[in-house]
């Protein structure tokens, strides 16, 4: 089967090409980091007239890279949610006019399902298996057992990860978004120079908090601020990183170990994180696990991780009807697609 996906859930406009769930024939992506990182984060509504503005054309490039035209589409597969609700509904909105238009399936997909998926589009993965998606907006875990079957162990209660990394980037001044920075300086700091906490790392649950950890850079820079170019600023990134590191390994480890399972995939925007592949990696040798990370291009917002599961559903049977609209909020939970077949 030849999909075509579109993911328009923040503030990246993406479009991809798949043949089988498997083969990437093409992905677009166009980031609107340049136009956000004026106000510190993401702006709804200019998110939402910037999609409108990029969506035709991403298309266009994806089925041009692909070499396929639209009459060669089999499936439409768009994330549904969650995410920006303005943003979302310029993806669904698209993909009912093409659905409707050539007369095909089409399948709304949740944004973490993707990310959960996006290794099977590299190599072969087994199920079950634990999945830890990070990023701006999602701090959760997941038992993953099977396509459309999913269990959520653990989640945030407050900040996501990604969101912490770019508001104390934010207070260390160096900009949105942070992360990548935080991480690059952390690898020329001294990860034992500061002491931060740990939250919720002792708390017997698989639950996860980052905003006391925010707020503790918050009151160090207060006692000792930081020059932008000062060794200080490097050990307090490399301490801040080691801080968050360890609880997203130590709640892993718990995960894996209440689970049972003995494979583990890390998804999202902050598994490009050098200090978080190389802790988990750790981890996972030490205690034998088969750890996947997605390649950097997958980790991200993009539109070909939405077509493994479309694949699976599309080919089932398994599509929305033109009256699906988008939700900004969707618990993992509730998918429960295969109860829909006909």
């Amino acid at each position: 089967m030849l999909i075509l996906s579109i993911e328009t859930s923040c503030d990246e406009t993406a479009a991809a090409v798949v043949r089988d769930g498997r083969t990437i024939l093409s992905s677009v992506v166009s980031s609107q980091i340049a136009i956000h990182a004026e106000y510190g984060g993401v702006v709804p509504e200019i998110a939402s007239r910037r999609h409108l503005e990029l969506i035709t054309p991403v298309i266009r490039q994806a089925l041009q890279e692909a070499d396929v035209t639209l009459e060669q589409i089999e499936g439409i597969a768009v994330t549904r949610g969650p995410g920006l609700l303005g943003a979302l509904l310029v993806g669904v909105s698209v993909a009912k006019s093409l659905a409707l238009a050539r007369s095909l399936p089409l399948v709304g997909i949740h944004h973490i399902e993707g990310h959960l998926l996006a290794p099977t589009l590299e190599e072969p993965l087994a199920f079950p298996f634990l999945g830890l998606v990070v990023s701006g907006g999602h701090t959760h875990l997941y038992l993953v057992e099977g396509v459309g079957r999913y269990r959520t162990l653990g989640r945030t209660i407050d900040d996501a990860v990604g969101e912490a990394y770019d508001k104390s980037a934010t207070l260390l001044g160096l900009g949105y978004p942070g992360g990548a920075l935080i991480d690059r300086l952390a690898r020329e700091g001294d990860a034992t120079a500061i002491k931060f906490p740990r939250p919720m790392l002792h708390d017997g649950t698989l639950n996860f908090s980052f905003s006391g950890l925010k707020t503790a850079v918050l009151t160090h820079l207060k006692k000792q601020p930081a020059a932008p170019d000062d060794r200080e600023l490097r050990h307090l990134c490399a301490s801040f990183q080691a801080a968050v590191c360890e609880v997203l390994v130590k709640k892993t480890e718990a995960a894996l170990v209440q689970s049972g399972v003995e494979r583990l995939v890390v998804a999202g925007g902050v598994a490009c994180n050098s200090g978080l592949r190389a802790a988990m990696g750790e981890m996972a040798v030490r205690r034998g696990i088969d750890l996947r990370f997605p390649s950097p291009a997958l980790c991200g917002d993009n539109a070909a991780m939405l077509a493994v599961a479309a694949d699976a559903y599309l080919t089932a049977g398994c599509c929305d009807g033109l009256d699906m609209d988008a939700v900004a909020t969707w618990p993992m939970d509730q998918v429960a697609r295969w109860d829909r077949l006909p």
